[in-house]
């Protein structure tokens, strides 16, 4: 039976948009990117971008994993050292495109590829997540988005098998804000946490590829989750809307009081009960 005492999602962000989500016995880890500072992440078609900061854990010191979670597959949220460390034997939750690839180039033989509004269960034990995938839309020109690699957001339901969905974490992936996205709040009214990806990050030719800080204010103000966890800034050459934009637009919309304050290396605690605070630690 789940207890109420630890009926909660503890998260630590490592860095970039990789985050390690523990909800009792089942862990999971989103969108793997183990780059040090100065190393260059490959984004298709010659282009390459910086990292600026370091990841708060390495590769090879992470604990053991049920699955994890990719929204896309980039440099910047599957690396090589990814590729190296991680069990191929993993599951890999993530979109259609990028399984085939993990499976057939890089050996990562248990990849599946979910499609818009599919479902998958995971258990470890007592404890189960249902992942759903969302849309997304990694760039606004058509032609762009043929280019760039099909991009997913997801919705992980925690809570014991048969039993009811004790905690919802929705996690942007690498999408623009599109009118797409409100059918997220049509099918999952009640998020208890939004992980959203950020950054305002520019292509050459001036193309926004991932939201800015006012995107990722007006995305919280339609899906209206209970708290806001912003990740994907500061740590690429290429993210040109710091932090700093999205606090500024959150308190603009009302919204500053449901910020998940958790930095790079830190880690927060985020209960079902509904009235208890995250805690950072």
């Amino acid at each position: 039976m789940t207890n109420a005492i630890d009926d909660a999602v503890e998260i630590h962000f490592i860095g970039n948009a990789t985050v390690l989500l523990r909800y009792r016995e089942l862990t999971l880890l989103t969108d793997p990117n183990f780059l040090h500072r100065g190393e260059y992440a490959y984004l298709g078609y010659g282009l390459v971008s910086r990292r600026l900061t370091e990841p708060a854990l390495d590769a090879a010191a992470l604990p053991r994993l049920d699955a994890v979670v990719l929204s896309h597959l980039h440099g910047d949220h599957w690396d090589r050292r990814a590729r190296r460390h991680l069990d191929r034997s993993l599951p890999v939750v993530t979109t259609p495109h990028a399984a085939r690839r993990l499976r057939t180039v890089h050996g990562f033989r248990r990849a599946g590829g979910l499609r818009t509004w599919q479902s998958c269960t995971l258990r470890h034990g007592d404890d189960q997540v249902r992942i759903t995938a969302l849309p997304g839309r990694h760039a606004g020109h058509p032609v762009l988005r043929r280019l760039l690699p099909p991009v997913m957001g997801s919705m992980l339901e925690f809570g014991p098998p048969r039993g009811p969905v004790r905690l919802r974490l929705y996690v942007s992936g690498d999408t623009l804000l599109f009118d797409g996205l409100d059918a997220i709040a049509q099918r999952f009214p009640a998020a208890d946490l939004a992980v959203l990806h950020l950054g305002g990050t520019l292509l050459p030719g001036g193309f926004l590829v991932t939201m800015d800080g006012a995107q990722g204010a007006e995305l919280a103000r339609r899906l209206q989750p209970r708290l806001l966890l912003p990740v994907h800034y500061g740590d690429y050459t290429v993210m040109r809307s710091p932090l700093a934009d999205f606090l500024a637009a959150i308190a603009q919309a009302g919204l500053g009081d449901r910020l998940v304050r958790c930095r790079h290396g830190q880690r927060a605690r985020v209960s079902a009960v509904k009235d208890e605070a995250p805690t950072v630690f």
